[in-house]
C-alpha cells in the first residue's frame, strides 16, 4: 500500500465523531423526507404475498372489517399497513367497515382514512363505500358480540348515525355476514381473540397485521391457515405498501372505474422508513471497516518504528 493511500485512510479513521454523526443524520433524513430519491429494491416475503393475494381475489362490492388494536406507540409499524391496506381495499370497491377494540384505535382509523381521502385517489363516500362503527369497551367480549349480533352491540356509529340509517348496514347482521376480516394488532385484545372468538369457529377468511414483536405469537396460526398470511412489523408494512402501490398503477393505467387516473400514486412512509435503516445501517458498516483499517495501518506503522 502506498503512503498516500495510507495517509487517506488514517484521516478517514479520525474523522470527528460530530461529523459521523452529522452525515449519518443526512442520510437518515433524505429517504424519510424524499423517499422518491431513494430507490431500494424490497423483497417481498410469502406471508405478505400471501395477504395481498388473498384480497385481490376478493370481487368488488365484498364486505371486510378492518379492526383496529394499536396507538401511538405502536403507530410507526402499523399505521403504514393501515393506510397501504385502505388503498387496496378501495382501489377493489370493496366495502369496508372499520371498528376498534382500543380507546386510540378509533384515532387511528380515522387518520389512515383522512389520508387516504386526502390522496384523491378514489372517488368514495361514507356510508357507501365506508363506515367507522368506532371503539366499543370489552375486548374479547365485543368480538363474540360481532361474531353473534353485530347489530346488538353496535346500535349507532362513530358518529351517532342509527345503524338502520346506513345503506352499508343492510344485511349485515354478524361476522358471518362479512367477506374477510382484517386485525391490526399491538398486543391484547388483538389477533389471537379475532381467531379463536369469531373468524375460526364462524369460518370467515381471516388475516392480520401486527407489531414485529408479535408475529412469533401469531406465527402457529399462520402456518394452520386460521390466519391467512401475515405483515409483519413495518418490514411487513413496507412489502405490502410496494405490492398496493404496482397495483394502482397498473389499474390507473388501465383505466379501472375504482381509481382516479390523474393522481400519482405515494411513496408510503414503511418504504421510506425501511430505506433510512438500511442506508443508516450501510453508513454505519462501512466507518466501522474504516475505522479498523486506520486502527491497524497506525499500529503496524507504529511497529516499524
Amino acid at each position: 500500500m502506498s503512503s498516500k493511500v495510507a495517509n487517506i485512510l488514517l484521516s478517514l479513521g479520525k474523522v470527528d465523531r460530530k461529523i459521523i454523526f452529522a452525515i449519518i443524520g443526512i442520510v437518515v433524513l433524505i429517504p424519510l423526507l424524499k423517499p422518491e430519491w431513494v430507490d431500494i429494491p424490497i423483497q417481498i416475503s410469502p406471508d405478505s404475498r400471501k395477504v395481498f393475494t388473498e384480497l385481490s381475489s376478493l370481487e368488488p362490492g365484498s364486505k371486510v372489517l378492518l379492526s383496529f388494536e394499536y396507538g401511538p406507540s405502536t403507530k410507526p409499524e402499523i399505521h403504514p399497513m393501515s393506510v397501504a391496506l385502505l388503498n387496496h381495499l378501495f382501489a377493489k370497491q370493496i366495502k369496508v367497515y372499520i371498528m376498534a377494540l382500543w380507546p386510540d384505535g378509533v384515532f387511528m382509523a380515522t387518520d389512515a382514512l383522512d389520508q387516504v381521502l386526502s390522496s384523491n385517489l378514489f372517488n368514495i363516500e361514507e356510508y357507501t363505500d365506508y363506515v367507522n362503527l368506532g371503539f366499543k369497551q370489552g375486548g374479547e367480549v365485543v368480538i363474540r358480540g360481532v361474531a353473534s349480533d353485530i347489530r346488538q352491540l353496535y346500535t349507532k356509529d362513530y358518529k351517532q348515525v342509527p345503524m338502520d340509517d346506513i345503506p352499508m348496514m343492510e344485511g349485515v347482521n354478524s361476522v358471518s355476514d362479512f367477506d374477510y376480516v382484517i386485525d391490526l394488532s399491538a398486543g391484547t385484545p388483538g389477533t389471537t381473540e379475532w381467531v379463536q372468538y369469531a373468524c375460526d369457529p364462524k369460518n370467515v377468511p381471516f388475516t392480520s397485521g401486527c407489531t414485529s414483536i408479535q408475529v412469533t405469537d401469531v406465527m402457529p396460526y399462520v402456518k394452520s391457515g386460521q390466519v391467512r398470511g401475515i405483515l409483519a412489523g413495518m418490514p411487513g408494512a413496507a412489502e405490502y405498501e410496494s405490492m398496493v402501490k404496482e397495483e394502482l398503477q397498473r389499474l390507473q393505467k388501465e383505466n379501472s372505474p375504482g381509481i382516479n387516473p390523474d393522481v400519482t400514486v405515494p411513496i408510503g412512509k414503511a418504504t421510506g422508513r425501511m430505506s433510512a435503516q438500511s442506508i443508516a445501517h450501510l453508513v454505519m458498516v462501512l466507518f466501522i471497516i474504516l475505522g479498523n483499517i486506520s486502527y491497524f495501518i497506525s499500529r503496524r506503522m507504529k511497529a516499524r518504528e
